[in-house]
């Protein structure tokens, strides 16, 4: 062959290759855009949606893609996959808003150590995907967590995986690392020639305080957390008192650069002193909160600050720390009587993590309300609707809507009758997609 007609040859094989390569991904492109998003029907035998009115009974809810597109009495359209709940009761999938998904127990000062001391970041990261799913299955399909206790961002890598469908989980909001300034937080009390591991960043001073706040929120934080009190102590008045950690200038450091850049705060404060401290810095919201008095409580209504008030985990621990701990659940209980009537906004948050993930159902939490005086409707609220206002996804979560996300749970009695129900539920849908079915391997 001479050297034009090979080259003319070579040119006309190049031609025809880069066809061959533009076409598969030209049909590829154009079947993607023209594929529709899936289409399924629930059929509700019981619906609670969350906005606190009637029971729905006999509910159609029409899934397109991740979204609810109607919910009708009607027949389901012709060709739509069906997922008969027809004998179950249907609710929104619930949110907790205080979890430590990187931690596993945490009732003696020797639990909290040896995961900090023997186990590495990465196998840490491994359980917390084991207990992200754990929460999915219970029926909790969004959550916030509140940090990772000495695992650094790993918090943000969990959170990444869920999204890309590398494990199952709840979608999260993260905290990253808590703060407190130097020496205020375990671990503690182990030799100084040794460098041991914290579980916070420790943070000093006002320009520390920014620059924290900055570091966090570069390194995927949803929210900023810190340690406003500790040394929880009763004093003559009768009244839970606290140490307070940072100085108030630090403190309003942290909520203002945290406002500045668009992000929440969450406090710890368990003591009078430390929720008192954390209010006038201008918290979103108060975590735990065993001490309110009513002054507290009123300040809190006028600030609009939410409570989450994590009674589970504070009622697990209690009797293995002893000291005043089994006292404060008994406070705190006080204290959720009369803030519900003093209108505090209150919304659910369980601190597991401080409890072994595979001992303690999240539900528990919502027993805790009604038995503390909620109905079993404002209970449910607390863990929907309540909580995704706290997120800023009140438009997209918290109840069973028209264009709001898919995220649906049932259980097979009537949670209004006994919220215990709460504890056993039968499936979980998030983001439109059937991640539990109890109910099908039944039938």
């Amino acid at each position: 062959m001479s050297r034009n007609r090979f080259a003319a040859a070579l040119f006309l094989f190049a031609g025809l290759f880069s066809i061959q390569l533009a076409i598969p991904f030209s049909l590829v492109a154009q079947e993607k855009t023209a594929t529709p998003p899936k289409r399924l029907a629930i059929r509700a035998g019981h619906l609670i949606d969350g906005k606190g009115g009637k029971v729905i009974d006999n509910a159609v809810i029409l899934v397109e893609g991740d979204k609810i597109v109607s919910i009708t009495r009607d027949m389901p359209p012709a060709g739509v996959q069906l997922i008969d709940l027809s004998n179950q009761t249907v609710l929104p999938g619930f949110i907790d808003l205080h979890t430590h998904v990187l931690l596993n127990g945490d009732i003696t000062a020797e639990d909290y150590d040896k995961q900090l001391l023997k186990e590495s970041i990465p196998y840490r990261a491994i359980l917390a995907a084991r207990n992200a799913r754990i929460a999915l299955e219970h029926g909790f399909t969004t959550i916030r967590d509140l940090e990772t206790e000495g695992a650094m961002y790993a918090d943000v890598d969990v959170k990444k995986a869920i999204q890309n469908g590398e494990v199952p989980g709840p979608r999260m909001q993260v905290a990253t690392r808590a703060m407190t300034p130097t020496g205020m937080y375990p671990l503690l009390g182990y030799s100084w020639e040794l460098k041991v591991p914290t579980g916070v960043q420790y943070v000093d001073g006002v320009e520390g305080a920014r620059k924290a706040v900055r570091e966090q929120v570069m390194y995927g934080a949803d929210w900023i957390k810190y340690y406003s009190d500790r040394g929880y102590h009763f004093e003559s008045d009768e009244v839970l008192h606290s140490m307070v950690n940072f100085t108030d200038e630090e403190a309003k450091a942290i909520v203002d650069e945290a406002h500045r850049l668009g992000k929440k705060v969450a406090a710890h404060a368990i003591g009078s002193d430390g929720i008192a401290a954390a209010l006038r810095a201008g918290v979103d919201t108060i975590e735990h909160g065993d001490g309110l008095t009513d002054q507290l409580m009123d300040e809190m209504v006028k600030k609009g600050t939410t409570w989450i008030p994590t009674i589970m985990v504070g009622a697990y621990v209690a009797p293995g720390r002893g000291g005043n701990w089994t006292h404060m659940v008994e406070l705190e209980k006080i204290a959720f009587q009369k803030a519900l009537k003093r209108g505090v906004k209150i919304a659910l948050g369980t601190d597991a993590g401080g409890s072994d993930w595979r001992e303690l159902n999240e539900a528990r939490e919502f027993q805790y309300y009604a038995d503390y005086g909620m109905t079993p409707i404002e209970a449910i609220q607390t863990g929907t609707i309540r909580a995704a206002e706290v997120l800023g996804w009140a438009d997209k979560l918290g109840t069973i809507e028209t264009g709001k996300w898919a995220d649906i749970v049932a259980v097979s009695g009537d949670p209004l009758k006994d919220i215990k129900e709460l504890q056993y539920v039968k499936f979980v849908m998030k983001d439109g997609v059937v991640v539990k079915n109890e109910i099908a391997a039944r039938q």
